[in-house]
């Protein structure tokens, strides 16, 4: 069958469906990632179709790195995420259409979901949700876009918040979608979006994190299901350089510092702090600059326990770390966590407060430290909490759980469960796929080097079905 999954936003966004695209694509599927064109190369390097998405994120922030800050708060990024995201979308309904031409299901992740279920309508294909941090309204879960709380809030309350908050996410995404929808000749969505055109029980969602850091909630539907996290590892054509491997080689375990794709407006500051922090505390480091969080500094030279590197794939590099500071982004989060390292969180954007508060709430992690109140004194005192014996028991238990998910082929269990697509090449136990499984079935991550210049130019006519 011919699947196309579409993702947008940094690398962290679309490296999860590059792994579940490799499984799918193992399972006998043809697998195309419409995406922006700074994940382009690494789509195709994995031996996925690409199909382009305008949606250039790190533009979006060196333009303007204090819509970051902003993202930390829903309302103030309201017109800020408005303005730019109706200039990526104008050329979404086009794009869109020829990502999806020749496909039978069709799978679209976080503000993507309105983009792959507005083509599933027009196209009459089969559309599921997928996210990588909840969104699903219940009692239990805080809202990932607010700071979770220190105590929990009343369940109605809770489930109340979500609701506004869905209000306002599509405050923000109505003026990308609606003249995509045009565009497609569909109707125009209600004031209150897309969330309840389906009764809930109807509605396909696939959460790609770990159950072991997050539960689902009881009070969710079964259409709902966290299969666990889709890691993309062993990219077997990334190699360390001779300076890196004489590093780690030569000392204790360092730890991590980075902040992945976040952008600063403070870098000077940021950096400095950093710096400051290292010479305080003595410890060896390995410090990724990213996409510019962090700027190389004239301290570097004079620190001889430090090295400054652009970047290095998490799962390469992890092991080999003692614990990581970080922004607390999806992917880095789980990438601490299958390396059963303990974090020290500075958030800087959107969810990635609320990662930052489960990987306390699981005892890896100290409590995050607010970027704006961010102090040397205060990252060398979570530094030093991160690296008791405590922490480090309790990142490796949380790790054993981990290990034993397969997330990728458990969220390709579900959709063959729910008759989206057929069983494929793998063995897969469509019996076993349920919320709260944890399946522990080898993951096959061969990918194939076959070149595929579009899909098929006949399917099967799809079923009329909404989902």
């Amino acid at each position: 069958m011919n699947i196309t999954i579409f993702s947008i936003g940094t690398q962290g966004d679309v490296r999860p469906f590059i792994a579940l695209g490799l499984g799918l694509q193992s399972a006998g599927h043809r697998v195309r990632i419409a995406s922006g064109m700074t994940c382009e190369n690494l789509v195709l390097s994995h031996g996925l179709e690409y199909a382009p998405l305008t949606a250039d994120f790190l533009e979006v922030m060196a333009k303007d790195p204090r819509a970051i800050q902003r993202g930390l708060n829903p309302v103030a990024l309201m017109s800020t995420a408005r303005r730019h995201l109706k200039e990526m979308s104008a050329h979404w309904a086009e794009e869109g259409l020829a990502a999806a031409q020749g496909a039978d299901l069709l799978l679209g992740n976080g503000m993507m979901a309105v983009l792959a279920n507005s083509l599933g309508e027009a196209l009459n294909i089969p559309m599921v949700e997928t996210h990588l941090q909840p969104v699903t309204p219940c009692p239990d879960i805080p809202p990932m876009m607010l700071t979770p709380p220190d105590r929990p809030r009343n369940g109605k309350i809770n489930e109340m918040l979500y609701h506004v908050l869905r209000a306002v996410t599509w405050r923000m995404l109505s003026a990308a979608y609606s003249p995509v929808r045009k565009s497609l000749n569909l109707n125009s969505l209600p004031w209150y979006g897309p969330y309840y055109r389906q009764k809930k029980e109807d509605r396909r969602i696939l959460y790609g994190y770990s159950p072991a850091l997050l539960p689902p909630s009881p009070s969710w539907p079964t259409g709902v299901q966290v299969t666990g996290n889709w890691f993309l590892t062993g990219e077997s054509q990334w190699q360390p350089s001779a300076e890196l491997e004489h590093f780690l080689a030569s000392g204790e375990e360092p730890i991590y510092i980075g902040f992945g794709s976040m952008l600063s407006d403070d870098t000077d500051n940021l950096s400095a702090i950093i710096y400051e922090v290292l010479a305080q505390c003595g410890r060896r480091a390995i410090i990724a600059t990213g996409w510019g969080g962090l700027a190389k500094q004239e301290q570097e030279q004079e620190q001889k326990n430090v090295l400054v590197i652009d970047a290095a794939p998490h799962d390469w590099l992890f092991p080999r770390v003692a614990l990581a500071v970080h922004h607390g982004g999806a992917g880095t989060t789980a990438a601490t966590i299958l390396a059963g390292i303990p974090s020290v969180v500075v958030p800087f954007f959107g969810d990635q407060p609320f990662w930052a508060w489960r990987l306390a709430q699981n005892g890896v992690a100290p409590k995050a430290i607010r970027r704006d109140s961010l102090t040397a004194d205060k990252l060398v005192a979570a530094i030093a909490e991160a690296s008791s014996e405590n922490m480090q028991v309790a990142a490796k238990s949380l790790a054993a759980k981990v290990a034993k998910e397969d997330g990728v082929k458990t969220a390709i269990s579900l959709l063959v469960q729910w008759g989206l697509i057929d069983k494929g090449n793998s063995p897969i136990d469509t019996n076993a796929a349920s919320c709260g499984d944890e399946l522990s079935i080898q993951k096959s991550c061969e990918t194939q080097s076959t070149e595929h210049p579009d899909f098929g130019a006949s399917r099967p006519e799809p079923s009329p079905r909404t989902v």
